[in-house]
């Protein structure tokens, strides 16, 4: 660290601030995990089981199937399904014919999927036979040449009813069909650059506008994948983690995806994230890791049979996509024994730049702070006017990182990829501060940024404060116009079920805790608050309600 002004990764408790990473293809992970425990399970969906030997074949089989359509080096190909094992499979064999994935949410309607589609400039695309519908009614404004088709009851022990079967028609495939046709193909061996070529179009998640895909290559997501894996500090072969989070997403995909199968670890996949199953599953599966986003953890604190299942398997848990909130990190170790830091990271990063040590004493955890730096992954704080001056320790700036995890740039994007990508940094767009002991604290985006009069408000100290109300379910603070005072704090606020409270009340206890210019105006209370597929507050459909209310 120089003169306080800026944090580089540090070790601790055993993690080395720098890690020697094999430069290799990401899909080399599976198969030497594959070669050294081919017995290990590595998924449990829905009552059936693979091991690691049967993953690493089956994505051979799939590579041969794609390399005899047609499919090539460079080209690109979307998964557009939920959380099954078709997901894994697929992933690795577009990886070892040496394509590029593109990663589309099974939430995405048409017109997302159209956008997707083109930009990427796809020519397969796996999907789900219930999804396959909205494939079809874009395919002819796409570069699509090859539609593979599964279903949810192919690896299930109890098949659900299937969907219809799509249409007979040139270009759509079974995929299990696939499979069985090149069972005896051999490992298909695309040549590759590990530091250059690409392994993943990561879309970002559009909450600020149209999707950018970070260009991500195969040491990118290795890398960040290994360091993750020894910031846990992971045992080979002896941990189980908790797939809830969404594939299809970046940090799922690393944190839940690579970094197991970097550890030769069992994968339970959910479909997708419901709290009773989710409970059920770490009891049954003895889990040791969970990594979720907070409406995840806020959502399970306020299940009334969260005092019913055993939950002391969980070695560590580990929040990211969006912050915190305090109360629920102290409610969630105190209710259930698990160990729950947070982290922070973004997709044009692999994604993960920062967590919290995970210590069983819990004495380093720093409620409210990202934490430290993974290994080999340097933050500074610069100013926010010019971008040039590295601010000191307590100084409040927008973060940047650099490291092996930083993309190369956005997809065809050159100028926004000069405004994020500066001088080696990575300019994250997220306001925050570095303590003098090099732990970080994210203030807010600098987009959410409220400005009442002259004064500067951020959205996320109110909203930690309103999750100490006891009936609080789920909140989000935007800014609403108003031309006295440029914009003043306007609260959207879930009760939790049985409770109940009044705007005045609930105005009343944040702001005894705030400063005047911080006091939230106005409450509105709603069943529902619109989330991405990611389980992040989407701020921007609260904006585009108030803007349409004044039209």
């Amino acid at each position: 660290m120089d003169s306080g002004e800026s944090s580089s990764a540090s070790s601790h408790d055993g993690v080395p601030r720098s890690i020697n990473y094999p430069v290799v293809p990401l899909h080399e992970i599976l198969s030497e995990t594959a070669r050294a425990y081919p017995r290990q399970t590595a998924i449990v969906f829905s009552g059936t089981e693979l091991t690691y030997a049967e993953l690493s074949s089956l994505s051979d089989q799939f590579a041969a199937a794609l390399a005899r359509s047609g499919v090539k080096r460079g080209d690109r190909v979307a998964l557009f399904l939920p959380n099954v094992p078709q997901f894994i499979i697929a992933y690795f064999g577009v990886l070892k014919v040496g394509a590029v994935l593109t990663a589309i949410s099974p939430l995405h309607r048409e017109r997302e999927v159209e956008y997707l589609l083109c930009d990427s400039e796809a020519t397969a695309i796996v999907t789900l036979d219930s999804l396959y519908p909205i494939v079809a009614n874009v395919w002819q404004k796409t570069k699509l040449k090859h539609v593979i088709v599964t279903s949810l009851e192919e690896y299930a022990a109890k098949p659900a009813v299937s969907a219809s079967k799509p249409e007979q028609k040139t270009g759509v495939y079974s995929l299990q069909e696939l499979l069985k046709e090149n069972a005896d193909a051999k490992p298909t061996k695309a040549r590759i650059n590990p530091r250059e070529d690409l392994a993943a179009l990561q879309y970002t998640g559009g909450t600020t506008g149209t999707p950018k895909a970070a260009m991500l290559t195969h040491m990118n997501l290795v890398s960040n994948a290994i360091a993750f894996a020894a910031w846990i500090r992971g045992t080979k072969a002896k941990e189980t983690f908790l797939t809830a989070l969404p594939l299809f997403h970046i940090y799922g995909m690393t944190t839940s995806m690579n970094a197991p199968i970097s550890l030769a670890a069992k994968m339970v996949l959910l479909p997708r994230f419901d709290p009773p199953k989710a409970l059920e599953a770490i009891e049954k599966n003895r889990v040791t890791v969970f990594c979720g986003v907070p409406t995840m953890y806020a959502v399970l604190l306020s299940h009334p049979a969260l005092g019913k299942f055993d939950l002391t398997s969980i070695r560590v848990c580990i929040s990211g996509s969006s912050p915190l909130p305090p109360q629920v990190q102290k409610q969630f170790m105190e209710i259930t024994g698990g160990f729950l830091a947070e982290g922070y990271g973004l997709s044009e990063a692999s994604p993960v730049t920062h967590c919290n040590p995970v210590d069983r004493t819990m004495k380093t955890v720093r409620i409210g702070s990202i934490g430290l730096p993974l290994p080999d992954t340097d933050a500074r704080i610069f100013d926010l006017e010019t971008g040039t001056k590295t601010l000191k320790a307590g100084e409040t700036g927008e973060l940047a990182v650099k490291g092996p995890q930083v993309m190369k740039g956005y997809w065809r994007k050159p100028e926004e990829t000069a405004h994020v990508l500066r001088n080696g940094w990575l300019f994250t767009g997220d306001i925050a501060r570095m303590d003098a002991q090099g732990y970080f604290y994210i203030t807010d985006r600098k987009k959410d940024l409220i400005k009442y009069k002259d004064y500067s408000v951020y959205p996320r100290e109110l909203e930690d404060v309103l999750y100490e109300h006891p009936s609080v379910k789920l909140c989000a603070v935007i800014g609403k116009q108003d031309p006295m005072v440029g914009e003043f704090p306007k609260a959207f606020v879930v009760l939790k079920e049985g409770t109940n409270t009044t705007e005045t009340e609930l105005m009343g206890f944040v702001n005894e805790k705030v400063a005047p210019y911080k006091a939230v105006r106005e409450v509105d209370f709603r069943k529902e608050l619109p989330l991405s597929s990611a389980g992040k507050v989407l701020r921007r459909v609260l904006h585009e309600e108030e803007k349409n209310k004044r039209l």
